[in-house]
């Protein structure tokens, strides 16, 4: 049973600040452009109101999902049930050691990933270079194990601050996180709220001249200026997911507006006015061609969330 509008501003009362919207068009919040409405729609502004919130779900038995930026998510046609909590207000960057070349940042998890990576290249912090060009925020980077030209940010990562289903905060050290290729322990129902990173200094120009080199090879090579949600599929062990699409001879390869890109097959991007319904079924027309190809089964690496 839909809650009003009315009842949910009742509920929250002195126990929340923050923005809340109802029937949201996901593609306003998704790289892709892509997805039907969220029933509910809500941004705290600090802790203690995404704290509240959390126990008002959980008492009230009601789904939810968290995002940042949208990227790497496939939001389906029929959207979202319940309430999407968006932590793009926890957006602080914080250098909070340095000791020799040793130092620690505090980032919080509606950071954008490239923000970070453009405050580490002008600090002259060396361990986020390989991360330069991969959307979304840091939250969701953390969860997915983001990782590019030989870079995961797994490896930079001290502890991570993650609130329950239950509205508990604690603290995690990175090592206990079950970090693996593409993705962690860290539950769908876990809200990341912060990380301490670990980096090193080093000359500021080497640190630039290092980003740079890595984004102009990753624009040049992946469509990073359209829209796209990233990678769709998980690279199989020893290979990678993009060759194996390309010599099957899909790129071009086309659904209603979502197309195989031309430049890295294993992105699809929103020509148009793309739907969830043309991404997957573009998903599986390519992953069954592989398999006839290659004898091989390619596993998404996007997330889908929603109704059909």
């Amino acid at each position: 049973m839909r809650v009003s509008e009315q009842e949910w501003k009742e509920a929250l009362a002195g126990m929340y600040q923050g923005h809340i919207g109802f029937d949201i068009p996901m593609s306003e919040h998704t790289s892709l452009g892509i997805g039907g409405a969220a029933d509910v729609f809500m941004t705290p502004d600090d802790p203690l109101s995404m704290r509240n919130l959390v126990a008002l779900l959980g008492k009230r038995k009601m789904p939810y999902m968290t995002i940042g930026r949208g990227s790497n998510l496939l939001v389906l046609d029929g959207g979202i049930e319940g309430v999407v909590i968006s932590v793009n207000t926890f957006s602080r960057v914080e250098v909070i050691r340095q000791a020799g070349d040793a130092v620690e940042l505090f980032v919080e998890a509606g950071v954008p990933l490239q923000k970070l990576v453009n405050f580490c290249k002008d600090n002259g912090f060396a361990g986020m270079e390989g991360l330069t060009g991969i959307p979304g925020s840091v939250g969701g980077a953390i969860c997915g194990n983001a990782g590019s030209y030989g870079y995961e940010i797994k490896d930079v990562v001290v502890s991570v601050a993650i609130m329950d289903a239950a509205g508990r905060l604690d603290r995690f050290k990175g090592e206990g996180l079950e970090f693996g290729y593409r993705q962690s322990g860290i539950q769908p129902t876990d809200i990341v709220l912060s990380a301490n990173l670990k980096l090193r200094t080093d000359d500021k120009d080497a640190v630039a001249a290092r980003t740079e080199g890595f984004f102009r090879e990753k624009k040049a090579a992946q469509p990073i200026s359209l829209r796209s949600a990233g990678c769709v599929f998980k690279n199989p062990d020893g290979d990678f997911a993009g060759r194996l699409i390309d010599e099957a001879g899909c790129k071009g390869m086309r659904v209603g507006d979502i197309e195989v890109s031309s430049m890295h097959a294993n992105f699809f991007v929103n020509a148009g006015t793309g739907s969830a319904a043309d991404y997957t079924a573009l998903m599986e027309k390519v992953a069954m061609t592989v398999q006839q190809r290659f004898g091989i089964t390619l596993e998404p690496e996007i997330r889908l969330a929603g109704r059909a």
